[in-house]
């Protein structure tokens, strides 16, 4: 840090200003700091920062499964957005013991997490180490965590309501897992929106999230002329299963899929879904986490996504 004051002619402290972004340099001399740390090949210590300020600049993300398109999703866009906020990130599988995955994430230091999904559920409050903050993503609001969410009460409501717009007496129903909170809620979207519209809600058919599972409930649903799927996934397994039993989509059975992963374009037919913009998700609950950590005023205690009903070719 010497080196690249001596060299852009500045103070120790002005270099630092620069290294955490202050807004009180002057651009000029950002830009000389900046064209003399290049120069000089200079990083950022992160160890040494972190004896200085108390933080190690990383956070973790808990999750059950990457098998899913969505944790994958999710994965990938809260990676980015901790990189564009200076922080690193460290990922840990809960399998059957989040609170084993909080206990590996205390062991390392980190300033915060983001629990995704289901994770939440498997630990009590009690169990949640102290001092760790944490943001959830997918969970009921609750006084004492920070909570980003979907709108899938109103994603899984426009499903349905497109269906029976364009004609459809009634709309069938493959659900997600009955302990998911996401899956809860879409189940809801789907049966007020039957409701209000005088439709008695039929039986659901509930499946796991998977392809495999939306393939098996195909025997369940070939009398049904409109499914609404609480993902991409299934509707995949659901459209091979109607395949299968002749029963031709759209003109036997309109389908639509929840989330719009990128392959729903190129299924056969091209999938009619709710987008989950799962980039605004991340950015989300990585500003919260990071207001939490860096104790920025007045930052939001939670946050609701909204859906975009994407309409394909799947349904008529």
């Amino acid at each position: 840090m010497a080196m690249v004051a001596s060299r852009a002619g500045v103070s120790g402290q002005t270099v630092s200003r620069v290294v955490n972004d202050s807004p009180r340099v002057d651009p000029a001399t950002r830009e000389r700091v900046e064209t003399a740390m290049a120069e000089l090949g200079y990083r950022p210590h992160r160890a040494a920062r972190a004896l200085r300020t108390g933080r190690s600049q990383t956070i973790g993300l808990v999750v059950t499964t990457l098998a899913t398109v969505g944790n994958s999703r999710m994965l990938q866009a809260t990676a980015e957005a901790a990189a564009e906020r200076g922080y690193a990130l460290t990922l840990v599988t809960a399998g059957d013991s989040v609170a084993d995955a909080f206990e590996r994430l205390s062991e390392q230091e980190v300033d915060g997490a983001i629990v995704l999904n289901e994770a939440s559920a498997l630990v009590p409050a009690a169990d949640r180490p102290a001092g760790l903050r944490l943001v959830v993503v997918d969970a009921p609001a609750t006084a004492d965590l920070a909570v980003v969410h979907s709108d899938h009460v109103g994603g899984a409501a426009a499903a349905t309501a497109h269906l029976l717009e364009i004609g459809h007496p009634t709309v069938h129903h493959l659900a997600g897992p009955a302990d998911s909170f996401a899956a809860g809620e879409r189940e809801r979207g789907w049966r007020d929106t039957l409701v209000a519209a005088g439709v008695e809600p039929t039986p659901i058919v509930r499946g796991d999230w998977t392809a495999e599972a939306g393939f098996l409930a195909g025997e369940a649903l070939l009398a049904a002329s409109a499914v609404f799927c609480a993902n991409d996934q299934m509707a995949l397994g659901l459209l091979r299963a109607l395949a299968d039993a002749g029963r031709r989509v759209p003109e036997d059975v309109s389908v639509i899929g929840f989330d719009d992963v990128p392959d729903a374009a190129n299924y056969r037919p091209p999938l009619t879904t709710i987008r989950q913009d799962f980039t605004a998700l991340a950015h989300r609950a990585v500003g919260l986490l990071v207001a939490e950590i860096e104790g920025t005023p007045g930052a939001e205690a939670s946050a609701v996504v909204p859906t975009l009903l994407v309409e394909r070719a799947s349904t008529r």
